[in-house]
């Protein structure tokens, strides 16, 4: 069970990072993927383009190779009952556990003196919902969300020890060899869908020239060599892109391009980037206009989704007195 918020294009850290192995874990267990819409609440959202790039995301997640039909893709909102077991499990959750995870600090400090939402500090407690609701054992994410993952398991061992055993204790899975991508502007920072200046960022949806324009371009470092060095960020990652994408070590790559100029390396990158991102590209624009298609995904999803949690809520409210 994973999610992903539907707030903006997918990006090559995304791919990189989490989606490529999803796509290898549907081969080995059911697998739920859905877009969590109900969490981009937390900041303001244009309705109309939610609900546009809500279907987007479907339309990319299956162009990555998410297949329907061994995977469930679904709208979180769609699903009853993410909602009840969150005020359930919030109720047993101390406030100062909410108040110290990372995220919420860093976000917080970003936004100075605008509204900070009670939703920007709950989230976490309805990400737990998300995961527990499903009786999930496996839960794929990125380094940044392991408070997150932390904070479903203390719920669940909670719960479990007031009411008996009711939720499996999830398991964060962090993929192994993942390509941990940064913004090609900004090397020292994570590429980000958020990023202020988007030719740090590779999306998914970006056409040929524009990441071969957006690599080209990248921040490089002072001196010449091509290796993966502290003081040589951008090098840095750009060897992590053109790992994650060819499947070699670093310091493999380091001996087979160490000879190249910067300009050069940067256009070896670039093409390695065309050629992975390219085919999901095509399939995706093939996809992106087939409304009735897409929702006709979300709804066998949502319909697996809700039987799923549904059981799982009766059970909780049954044990927490609730008629």
């Amino acid at each position: 069970m994973t999610g992903l918020q539907p707030t903006a294009g997918i990006h090559l850290g995304n791919y990189l990072g989490a989606i490529r192995s999803w796509v290898a874990l549907q081969e080995k267990a059911e697998s739920f993927f859905f877009l969590a819409d109900l969490h981009a609440l937390t900041v303001p959202q244009n309705p109309e383009q939610l609900n546009h790039k809500t279907l987007d995301c479907i339309a990319m997640l299956i162009a990555c190779g998410i297949d329907p039909k061994k995977s469930h893709i679904f709208v979180q909102s769609q699903v009853a009952g993410h909602a009840d077991l969150a005020w359930i499990l919030g109720c047993m959750t101390p406030i100062g556990q909410l108040e110290r995870m990372t995220q919420f600090k860093d976000k917080s400090a970003r936004r100075g003196d605008d509204f900070i939402g009670v939703g920007l500090l709950y989230y976490p407690v309805l990400m737990a919902a998300d995961i527990l609701i499903y009786g999930a054992n496996l839960v794929p994410v990125g380094d940044d969300q392991r408070q997150h993952v932390e904070l479903a398991r203390d719920l669940a061992v909670r719960f479990n020890g007031i009411h008996g055993n009711t939720f499996p204790v999830p398991e964060a899975f962090f993929p192994p060899n993942c390509a941990r991508v940064m913004s090609l502007q900004n090397p020292t920072a994570k590429m980000s869908k958020s990023d202020p200046s988007q030719s740090g960022t590779i999306f998914l949806s970006d056409s040929e020239d524009v990441i071969r324009k957006k690599i080209c371009s990248a921040m490089t470092d002072s001196g010449s060599e091509i290796r993966a060095l502290d003081n040589k960020p951008g090098i840095c990652n750009l060897l992590q892109i053109l790992s994650g994408i060819v499947g070699k070590d670093v310091s493999e790559l380091e001996k087979i391009h160490g000879g190249l100029q910067y300009g050069k390396f940067k256009e070896v990158v670039a093409e390695a980037t065309v050629d992975a991102i390219g085919p999901i590209c095509k399939k995706y624009f093939l996809l992106k206009d087939q409304k009735d298609f897409l929702l006709s995904i979300a709804n066998e999803g949502r319909l697996a989704a809700q039987s799923r949690a549904t059981e799982m809520v009766s059970k909780v409210k049954a044990k927490v007195g609730l008629l």
